[in-house]
């Protein structure tokens, strides 16, 4: 059994934590300023990905429990080893193999990429008899190397999707292309927000009000074209380390 870390070590990691994260709420605060927004519509999700356990535990002492995690199979074996205070979000691609197993370990699911993921889940959800908070990922700017739906397979699957009774369809997905390029993140960014107002105002079955989108090099953009999920890991894990 791995040993507990001593306490000035958790005193170490809750500082580092605490101010990494008041320069984050800071820079959320003046995007949405700039935008015209409230910074309660923006909801910080803290990417664990390569994070030990150890230092992930420690956001609790920041009232931090929106956790997202890329890899189904480590969502469910760490969120049986930390605080069921945390609530998961998948962020990562979901197997239809994978579905049952998430199911009971997640609060939202950002990544359905596909009429037939979205279908599976369906079934299972409807099995365990819960209901599921879905996000549609979009690949809005057309890069081969990303997964997706396209703009056309929204438009055109929008009713099945909407008829989907055991998931709530909550809003949309996307990853920025990897660049600096700020007119190039608005378009990305932007063209979610557009796609996301012109489907609900298509449809009275379902009401997609999330946008999840911005990560540590671009999430202010992200807040100020309209993001209510941002996904954040290195710059809010920076400088803390495993003891030892």
């Amino acid at each position: 059994m791995p040993q507990a870390p001593s306490p000035e070590w958790s005193r170490q990691i809750q500082n580092q934590l605490k101010e990494n994260f008041a320069e984050i709420q800071s820079r959320i605060d003046q995007a949405c300023q700039l935008s015209g927004r409230s910074s309660e519509e923006v909801k910080l999700i803290a990417v664990t990905k390569y994070t030990p356990v150890a230092i992930v535990a420690e956001l609790l002492s920041l009232n931090q429990t929106n956790l997202g995690e890329n890899r189904p199979q480590q969502l469910v074996e760490r969120s049986q080893q930390l605080s069921d205070k945390f609530e998961w979000h998948l962020i990562g691609q979901l197997q239809r193999n994978k579905v049952r197993a998430v199911l009971p370990h997640v609060k939202m699911i950002h990544s359905v990429d596909s009429i037939r993921l979205l279908e599976q889940i369906e079934r299972v959800a409807a099995e365990l008899q819960i209901r599921p908070r879905i996000l549609l990922q979009v690949n809005i700017s057309e890069e081969e190397a990303k997964s997706g739906f396209s703009v056309s397979q929204i438009r055109e699957n929008l009713e099945a999707i909407s008829k989907l009774e055991s998931l709530k369809i909550s809003g949309l997905m996307a990853m920025a292309p990897q660049t600096s390029d700020e007119s190039t993140l608005r378009s990305t960014f932007g063209g979610l927000r557009k796609l996301r107002d012109e489907l609900n105002s298509q449809t009275d079955h379902i009401q997609l009000n999330d946008l999840s989108m911005g990560m540590s090099g671009d999430f202010e953009t992200a807040i100020e074209e309209g993001a209510t999920y941002i996904r954040l890991g290195s710059s809010l894990f920076s400088g803390c380390e495993v003891e030892g």
